[in-house]
């Protein structure tokens, strides 16, 4: 099958430069050199226990990233290994610094490694070529930042149905508003809204892309506790109702309960990976 080639979306709405969506949906872009703030610490996971001999949706295998600043190499994640399950709703749990966005990063294809694989629903997405990573972003990953990074001038109509000009399987972006709770609100602005429902845009419009895995970077961290507590709602039920496997970066907590699977980083070490047989309701979270 032929590769589709580098997004450069066309983007027929008023007031925006398709150039700019590199900052808002940096899946559509080619990977390229970028000043990046280094962790202090490095990252040694654990591998967790494959049930049987069943291969694992995504699988760190050794991963190790390197970045070359001012004479010096440092580590921000050195020999990482572990797994998550399709469907499964994950927390990376840490202090700032622990190198968690790291982690996010390598696995939506916006960095590389060093040295290691990472498989994700058997694909070595180490191995692909820059076409294809661009590819593996825009048709598999959907991306929610701590601060939303919607288009000002856009509605929140238009900032979803952004999703459509990059990937061919994307769903209907007014009933993607309607599942997250914004069917009345699509045709305001973000000014008009609240902050969680600027992040519940944020998170259609990753939706709309009909991703594989939804990558979350501190998706609360702007958010008062009833307002994070309702995004949190809306990712577990994505997780569970569309079998979307979502991985949380976080420094809150109060989030690991939800998860199925909690990997706890300090120091640049992995003090547990846990697994929760019953993870709590959002009702249940005391923030």
């Amino acid at each position: 099958m032929p590769l589709l080639p580098d997004c450069e979306p066309s983007v027929n709405l008023p007031g925006i430069r398709p150039q700019a969506l590199d900052k808002l949906m940096p899946e559509c872009y080619p990977v390229t050199k970028r000043t990046v703030l280094v962790p202090a610490f490095c990252i040694i996971f654990q591998t967790a226990v494959r049930k049987g001999n069943a291969v694992s949706y995504i699988t760190f295998e050794n991963v190790t990233k390197e970045y070359h600043t001012g004479g010096e190499t440092v580590l921000a994640a050195n020999n990482v290994c572990f797994e998550m399950e399709k469907g499964e709703l994950s927390v990376v749990l840490g202090p700032s610094g622990a190198g968690k966005t790291t982690i996010l990063n390598l696995l939506g294809g916006m960095d590389r490694v060093t040295s290691g694989k990472i498989i994700v629903d058997g694909k070595e997405i180490t191995s692909l070529t820059g076409r294809e990573l661009t590819e593996y972003r825009r048709l598999d990953v959907g991306f929610v930042f701590q601060f939303y990074n919607l288009m000002p001038n856009l509605t929140a109509l238009e900032n979803v149905e952004l999703a459509r000009q990059v990937c061919p399987r994307a769903l209907d972006p007014v009933e993607v508003l309607k599942q997250v709770g914004l069917g009345e609100r699509m045709n305001n602005f973000p000014a008009q809204l609240s902050g969680g429902e600027q992040q519940r845009v944020s998170i259609a419009r990753a939706l709309c892309k009909n991703p594989a895995l939804l990558l979350c970077d501190e998706p609360t961290g702007a958010l008062d506790s009833k307002t994070g507590l309702q995004v949190l709602a809306l990712l577990k039920d994505v997780s569970e109702k569309y079998q979307t496997t979502v991985a949380i970066i976080t420094h809150n907590a109060a989030i690991a309960p939800l998860a199925r699977r909690v990997i706890r980083v300090r120091n640049g070490q992995i003090e547990s990976v846990e697994l929760n047989d019953h993870p709590a309701s959002v009702e249940e979270i005391a923030w």
